[in-house]
């Protein structure tokens, strides 16, 4: 199947858990809305939990992604980071996948695929990585931290610069999470925090030694 017909099933399934719970799902309906038959929708996935991981591991790749992008959008470190945390939120606001693999809360509606490995038959290659083990919460700070370490760390960064960039890159992570669970009050956001946290900067994020 090309690439594009395995999206369209993805995409059909994922509009149909924001309808009904996962358990409500048919894999029939899920292939009728892409316009392909149920066979080449098992053919594709195994199974319904094969399809719940491939569509948990697209979200996940999807929010790395996001998280690539927020790096890319400013040149001050520390906005660079402020926009991770506002691309967390906002990401698990509006997707619900997101929000249960940020933060390990799977509702009743939501597929709850196991995170570890599953033994995988799969002659898919895309099918056969999504039965691969899954991020968990810890996994995505390690994940983010360790993008925005690579991103903001330059040629001239000493080691001790490097461990101090780490911890900062993984407070912003770790309150971008927090914010998940509890949005901050008032004006600013999670980027007032985020500025707040950062603020004096160290001289790993750009501030003079």
């Amino acid at each position: 199947m090309m690439p594009a017909a395995r999206e369209s099933l993805l995409d059909a399934a994922y509009t149909a858990l924001a309808r009904r719970p996962w358990s409500a799902v048919r894999m029939v309906d899920v292939a009728a809305v892409a316009g392909v038959s149920r066979q080449t929708l098992y053919n594709e996935f195994g199974s319904k939990e094969g399809l719940a991981r491939a569509l948990v591991r697209r979200e996940a790749d999807a929010f790395l992604a996001g998280v690539e992008r927020a790096l890319a959008t400013h040149a001050d470190p520390r906005e660079r980071l402020a926009a991770i945390a506002e691309w967390t939120t906002s990401a698990a606001r509006g997707n619900a996948l997101v929000r249960a693999m940020l933060t390990g809360c799977w509702s009743e509606r939501l597929p709850s695929p196991t995170l570890t490995a599953v033994p995988s038959a799969s002659a898919v290659p895309a099918q056969r990585r999504a039965d691969g083990a899954l991020p968990s919460p810890a996994d995505f700070v390690a994940l983010v931290r360790d993008r925005a370490v690579a991103a903001l760390a330059g040629p001239g960064t000493t080691r001790s610069d490097a461990f101090e960039l780490a911890r900062s890159c993984e407070l912003v992570v770790r309150l971008s999470l927090s914010c998940v669970a509890a949005p901050p009050p008032g004006e600013g956001g999670v980027k007032g925090l985020v500025r707040t946290a950062l603020s004096p900067p160290h001289r790993a994020l750009g501030a003079p030694a």
